[in-house]
């Protein structure tokens, strides 16, 4: 098939890339601008990009569809059968949306209705899902509305955090998608109204624990934020990411802890606790609890939280 393909992220060059290595032809790749990025801040193209480039494919950076008439004029002389659309991030006027032969093909990250919206993976962690999914949609102008041509499902484990599940579903939604094109047209099953759930994008200010929650919330919380933007806490007034914990039996004052050993800082919730296995000081490095302990000296009694 012909097609446009439009993303930015890790997620969306999976799916890229298997739609290369599937021999479909890439006329057209469309990302968003190049970001500065990194300690230098330099400009730093998308990982989408970095690939199309490698294969030689022509790159388009619009800053909008809707108000750029170059770029509506670009996607429409493709002539594509499909655009494949996944974390792109920018909206598709509904001029876009009815150019190609197939329309425009979405890879999203949830099992819709459930999940429409920006950050669905992190969202269904923190919700204390058991299973997400990923589903191939016909794009409509409805934020995640259109109807589902293809899905497929997979578990949510206990340890599973925003990364590994991220990876997970992007090898998932790049073997529905390269699956589906073949089959296209495909009848498309409308989402039903009930139980639609929105995720909404995930902001730094949400990253600071409630040791008042409970500790199985809290390990949802920490994994759903791993590795962005990292949940934090205080020590000593000190600021201290938390990228590993599991729940413990144990009870106290909420915050404080409980036990100090090499396998880990148990730390009182608001129901049970949580023993933290990995943590970073700032401006350290990522440590597991021994070697964190090997260079910060941590007590029974003293207490995590929000500096008075």
């Amino acid at each position: 098939m012909k097609l446009i393909f439009a993303g930015t992220p890790e997620f969306a060059a999976s799916a890229l890339a298997a739609l290369i290595e599937a021999g479909h032809e890439i006329a057209l790749v469309l990302t968003q601008p190049d970001r500065p990025a990194g300690r230098g801040m330099q400009l730093q193209a998308s990982p989408v990009k970095q690939l199309a480039l490698q294969h030689g494919i022509e790159v388009f950076q619009p800053l909008s569809l809707k108000k750029d008439a170059e770029a509506r004029q670009k996607i429409a002389a493709v002539e594509a059968d499909a655009m494949i659309v996944a974390a792109y991030g920018l909206i598709l006027p509904q001029e876009v949306l009815d150019m190609p032969r197939f329309g425009c093909l979405n890879i999203h990250a949830s099992l819709l209705p459930r999940w429409r919206g920006a950050a669905p993976i992190q969202r269904a962690i923190q919700a204390g899902d058991t299973e997400t999914g990923v589903c191939i949609m016909q794009m409509e102008a409805g934020l995640d509305t259109g109807p589902v041509l293809a899905r497929v499902s997979t578990p949510i484990g206990s340890e599973d955090t925003a990364a590994s599940l991220h990876d997970r579903l992007a090898r998932l939604g790049a073997r529905l998608m390269v699956d589906t094109l073949p089959r296209l047209p495909l009848p498309a099953t409308a989402q039903p109204e009930a139980g639609v759930t929105y995720a909404a994008k995930i902001e730094k200010a949400e990253a600071q624990l409630d040791w008042t929650r409970s500790a199985t919330e809290l390990d949802r919380h920490i994994r759903a934020f791993n590795p962005f933007p990292g949940a934090q806490t205080f020590l000593a007034g000190n600021p201290v990411k938390i990228w590993a914990a599991h729940p413990v039996a144990g009870q106290g004052l909420p915050g404080t802890v409980l036990a100090v050993d090499r396998q880990g800082i148990t730390v009182a919730c608001g129901e049970g606790a949580l023993c933290l296995t990995e943590l970073q000081k700032a401006g350290g490095k990522r440590l597991q609890a021994a070697r964190f302990l090997a260079g910060h000296s941590i007590k029974a009694n003293e207490s995590f939280g929000n500096p008075a």
